[in-house]
């Protein structure tokens, strides 16, 4: 009893509402408005009996939704004609089809309906309240499709409404619970799709999703059981995402021969079937070992090829099927013999099998597609072209950089253009396939982009195994359905608050802004590419702080986790705690891995401690995916079985394995002494021993301070020995503040480290830049052979004037937040728009709309940049951190151009020309740091100075993140120095 009534809670604040869509549902009745069902309350759904299947399949789903929701089925009734029988109901749901429905057609005729907003659209609908629709009924709602899979979104939109999630199934989304379910009076009409085929690759699919299917279904003819009562889970997934189109698992497997229900049930439902870049004519690349006579060879097999695919259009020819054309080498490689010319060739031959299978002339009506993926857009390059009844399916790098978009003319082509886009995978520089790295910010962008370029014909994505990429799936659906709702850049923010809003009703502005953090932190670096040196462990604190983040990221999602119901709590680890939980864990064994090296090398005692604890994260992580396979009785038991640790070069490793670790001999003292110090800023460690500063040294030198900086800096004081130790911490200046200034080191346990935080008394600190000394001793004041270590600490007091309002200088660095300007000179045609949450740290600064002109600075809009500099140079270096995009238009490559105060802009091509099939030598760089990064060197006024920074976007698709200006203080660190104090 107390679990149902907490599931009540929970779900009862979930309002009424299908993602970003208009809302036509309410659960209190109102004026005008018609029950539809409830506790206890038979409604009912009617239907044409002739109606497409897939459309009374999906009614059926609505009748055992209101069941989800209110505890009673609708019941589902076939009309033979346009009298309501078989139901007592007088309030109901009628749904059809438009030309195919004798209840619609009866409607309009009768002038009770207006189809001419839908009628002869793509995938639209519309409903209705209408009073005394048919003999039998005295009010329904009145649900219209344009096409069988708009009246299936039509259907779909009321179950989403009234609680249901696309991810009932696929996620463990529970209903939510609601007494009664009303229609408002009102009229929506759903308009065709911003794009007109939107799908999924299944792909790279072992051995997480593999794994899972061989315990779950019973193995196929041809490989592992990828059958039609899987499949049908996902066409069901589709359909509620408002999609409709697949390529379906590739390596080893035949989707139409593996299950000889697989393509006759996708049909039905109603989902679009495809095969991959690497599988023309719908046969499937198991099959071109399997059944092809001969060599995958062009040039010598023409004959057995051709037929081979002229079979794939056969059987297909039934099915709604969209044709992949071209050919690439055997098993998704370039072919070594296949040229522009006999590209041209091939492409002509599968038209002609087309035309030829579906006897007509014109195969225009025939949907097909070329996908210019890898080396096939260097044939595009070179000159092939294929005619205009053929989509032009552009490809991103693998990384989530659309690498071409239509140009000039080619938006007028008949078939269009759309783009293959990558969520997963395989391939240089590693593999990324484990789980979600997706920032949905960078999705928005470089989407938006696509929509603007006209490349609205296709868009389809690689999910790899689906399961662990729900949330960025949904997002980029949502795109492609209604792409005009979600255009504005911080559109994100809000979207993810409907999606939390959906899934769990409460504590949707928590979950939202929980997963917008988890975004950028996990694109940061894909988990697959971290390592021991990724973050400093010395600079800026940057380590600790990534850390910090996941850690209070962690705490959050824990903290919603438990104060949900025990029916909710499924589906929240899957879309929320786990990622969040599994993103911190592997980002601190890393972290502690590297510590634990840096420790050993500085003979710490606290390396050993370092090293258990890189052990017990490991196994944390393995905990964590058990945890996952265990939920729900093992639904979904080897879905996480995918590798994430150990990876040495592109390809997965067959086992996780742990960053080399190093452990430190305890038994014996150190020859330099009980005691060891380093500082923030430095590898070095006193006295003795060291390798990253002379063996005779007893000096480090801290990062300077002043009062536009860090409030302090650190030194660490570590038993190096087998005895305690008491040490103290003594500044030469009464000025400069030790805190802790004494303490005991132990041996062993959990005292061996301490930090010591310096600070400044900056009212009794001296004008000017000075050193302070501050000497770390034990008390015993044995060193056996070295001296005793003495700190070095620059102090800079300085002090901006009253009337300056801008950037400080510190540290000899002035970093910026490139959101943060002085002054934004967007005029009424162009502007520079935030994306917020964009990026390594925290938004990005693209210039709008998209298909703006090229710019011309200095007198196009511009971002300046106000800052104070104390140093005495006349020469910087800017180091503007960029957006990871390609030149989509190879006539117009990205570039910005900065310049200081008043001097003339430089002019900055940032990412490097490349023929379409190539990419530039830098690439491999620049996706794992997901930025581009350039340093130019500006002349400016230094000694107590205000200057002016001035960016300018020359070209749309520019997104600024950040720009560091090294005054010759800039140390190394991933994510650069942290933002400059403004005042």
């Amino acid at each position: 009893m107390l679990i149902t009534t907490l599931v009540t809670v929970f779900c009862a604040v979930r309002a009424a509402h299908a993602l970003g869509q208009e809302s036509t549902v309410t659960f209190n009745g109102g004026k005008g408005s018609i029950k539809l069902g409830g506790r206890g309350y038979h409604g009912a759904i009617l239907l044409d009996n002739d109606d497409w299947p897939g459309v009374i399949r999906a009614a059926g789903d609505l009748a055992a939704d209101f069941g989800r929701v209110t505890g009673t089925n609708l019941t589902r009734h076939l009309l033979k004609g346009t009298v309501a029988e078989g139901t007592n109901s007088k309030k109901v749901i009628i749904a059809g089809t438009i030309g195919q429905s004798r209840l619609i057609s009866t409607l309009a005729e009768d002038g009770k309906i207006d189809l001419n907003s839908t009628e002869g659209k793509w995938e639209a609908f519309q409903s209705d309240v209408v009073k005394n629709p048919i003999e039998g009924v005295s009010e329904a709602l009145v649900i219209s499709g344009s096409d069988k899979r708009g009246t299936i979104y039509g259907l779909y939109d009321i179950s989403e409404q009234i609680g249901v999630s696309p991810w009932h199934w696929f996620a463990d989304v529970p209903a939510a619970q609601h007494k009664e379910v009303f229609a408002l009076n009102k009229q929506k009409i759903q308009d065709s799709p911003s794009i007109k085929y939107r799908g999924i690759f299944l792909n790279d699919e072992q051995p997480g999703l593999t794994n899972w299917i061989d315990a779950n279904y019973p193995k196929a003819k041809y490989g592992p059981g990828y059958n039609a009562d899987f499949y049908s889970h996902v066409f069901e997934l589709l359909l509620r995402l408002r999609a409709n189109y697949l390529w379906p698992a590739e390596w080893n497997n035949a989707f139409h021969l593996d299950d000889p229900r697989n393509s006759p049930t996708a049909d039905e439902y109603g989902i679009v079937m495809g095969t991959s870049h690497t599988e023309p004519m719908m046969r499937w690349t198991k099959e071109q070992s399997l059944f092809l006579e001969g060599a995958w060879n062009w040039d010598t097999n023409r004959e057995n090829i051709t037929q081979f695919f002229k079979e794939g259009a056969e059987r297909s020819k039934q099915y709604d099927s969209l044709y992949t054309l071209g050919m690439r080498g055997l098993g998704d490689t370039a072919s070594p013999s296949i040229t522009p010319q006999s590209l041209g060739e091939i492409v002509a031959a599968q038209q002609q099998i087309l035309s030829d299978v579906f006897n007509v002339t014109d195969v225009s009506s025939i949907p097909q597609m070329w996908c210019l993926y890898k080396e096939v857009g260097g044939y595009f390059h070179d000159g092939l072209r294929v005619p205009d009844d053929v989509t032009l399916l552009w490809a991103d790098d693998n990384w989530g950089n659309v690498q071409r978009l239509p140009l000039g003319n080619e938006t007028d082509r008949e078939a269009g253009a759309g783009v293959y886009y990558h969520f997963d995978y395989v391939g240089d520089p590693r593999d990324y396939k484990w789980i979600n790295t997706i920032s949905l910010q960078k999705t928005w962008e470089q989407m938006h982009l696509t929509y603007e370029r006209g490349a609205k014909q296709i868009w389809i994505v690689n999910m790899g195994d689906l399961k662990g990429l729900e949330l960025p799936l949904n997002h980029y659906f949502d795109l492609a359905y209604d792409f005009p709702r979600m255009s504005s850049p911080d559109s994100t923010l809000d979207w993810l608050k409907l999606w939390a809003a959906r899934e769990f009703g409460v504590s949707a502005n928590a979950v939202a802004d929980i997963m917008n953090r988890y975004g950028m932190y996990a694109a940061r670096r894909k988990y697959e590419l971290l390592s021991p040196q990724t973050f400093s462990l010395i600079n800026y604190n940057e380590a600790d702080k990534v850390l910090k983040e996941w850690e209070q990221l962690v705490k959050d999602a824990q903290k919603v986790y438990n104060s949900l119901s025990p029916a909710a709590r499924p589906a929240f680890f899957e879309l929320v705690l786990h990622p969040c939980t599994a993103g911190y864990i592997v980002t601190n064994i890393h972290i502690t891995a590297g510590k634990n090296n840096l420790y050993a090398a500085q003979r710490r005692t606290s390396a050993n401690t370092l090293a258990n604890k890189a052990l017990e994260l490991f196994k944390e992580d393995h905990q964590l995916t058990q945890r996952y396979h265990q939920l729900l009785d093992g639904k979904w038991k080897y879905i996480m079985d995918q590798t994430h640790l150990g990876y040495s070069y592109w390809q997965q490793p067959m086992r996780n394995t742990l960053p080399p670790l190093a452990y430190t001999q305890l038994l014996e003292d150190s020859l330099a002494g009980s005691m060891g110090v380093s500082v923030e800023g430095s590898n070095a460690s006193v006295p003795g021993d060291d390798q990253w500063h002379s063996l005779s040294s007893n000096t480090l030198t801290l990062p300077p301070l002043d009062p536009y900086g860090p409030s302090s800096r650190w030194i660490e004081v570590y038993s190096r020995g087998t005895e305690d130790i008491q040490f103290t911490v003594k500044p030469h200046d009464p000025w400069v503040k030790a805190s802790p200034s004494s303490g005991r080191i132990s041996a062993s346990g959990k005292n061996t480290d301490i930090r010591v935080q310096l600070s400044i008394d900056w009212n009794n600190a001296p004008v000017g830049s000075s050193i302070s000394s501050i000497d770390v001793s034990v008390v015993s004041g044995d060193y056996g052979n070295f001296g005793m270590p003495t700190i070095q600490l620059p102090v800079n007091k300085t002090s901006a004037p009253g009337s300056f309002h801008g950037f400080v200088e510190s540290d000899a660095t002035v970093s910026i937040e490139a959101e943060h300007t002085s002054r934004n000179t967007s005029d009424g045609n162009v502007s520079y728009e935030v994306i917020p949450g964009y990026g390594r740290t925290l938004s990005g600064v693209t210039l709008l709309p998209s298909l703006a002109d090229t710019q011309q600075p200095p007198s196009s809009p511009r971002l300046e940049y106000d800052m104070y500099i104390f140093s005495n140079t006349s020469v910087v270096d800017a180091t503007v951190y960029l957006g990871p995009s390609l030149n989509t238009d190879p006539s117009r490559p990205l570039k910005y151009a900065i310049a200081f105060n008043d001097a003339e802009p430089e002019i900055v091509q940032f990412v490097p020309s490349t023929p379409l099939g190539t990419l530039p030598t830098t690439w491999g760089a620049t996706v794992s740091n997901a930025v581009w990064t350039n340093t130019t060197s500006h002349e400016i006024v230094g000694g107590g100075n205000k200057n002016t920074l001035k960016l300018w976007a020359v070209e749309p698709g520019v997104v600024f993140q950040k720009v560091v200006v090294d005054l010759g203080g800039v140390r190394d660190s991933y994510l650069g120095p942290p933002e400059s104090k403004i005042v």
